[in-house]
């Protein structure tokens, strides 16, 4: 969520992997909201594999898995997110919500009069 020139970005940790942040919860929505990998992958503009490793990390670190991929025909295709990968994508969007309360602290005003605009040419 970028707020001027400081934005907060939440990343939840898994080990030494990241288990969810903001591109994945979108990838999760896409996929809950296109049925598929693949079509939740074209909408956000990546590649089908790129998607299929990030689902596959995501699924590694939670138990149990955040989407699950459906084999055969027909309608019972492709993918979906579970009961466990909807309520973490809920947890996860309050997260951010509570996140951006954040730009009104006084906190936030005092670190953001420091910051640059932009950063000073490497010397």
């Amino acid at each position: 969520m970028k707020i001027g020139p400081l934005w907060l970005k939440l990343q939840i940790a898994c080990g030494d992997a990241l288990a969810l942040g903001p591109g994945k919860a979108d990838l999760l929505e896409a996929i809950g909201a296109h049925g598929s990998i693949t079509a939740a992958a074209q909408a956000l503009g990546m590649s089908y594999r790129r998607a299929w490793m990030l689902v596959d990390e995501m699924n590694r670190c939670f138990e149990p898995p955040l989407v699950e991929t459906l084999k055969g025909g027909g309608r019972e295709r492709g993918a979906r997110i579970t009961s466990t990968g909807q309520d973490v994508l809920e947890a996860y969007r309050e997260m951010e919500r509570e996140a951006a309360r954040i730009a009104n602290h006084e906190a936030y005003e005092r670190l953001r009069s420091h910051l640059r605009d932009q950063p000073r040419p490497q010397e």
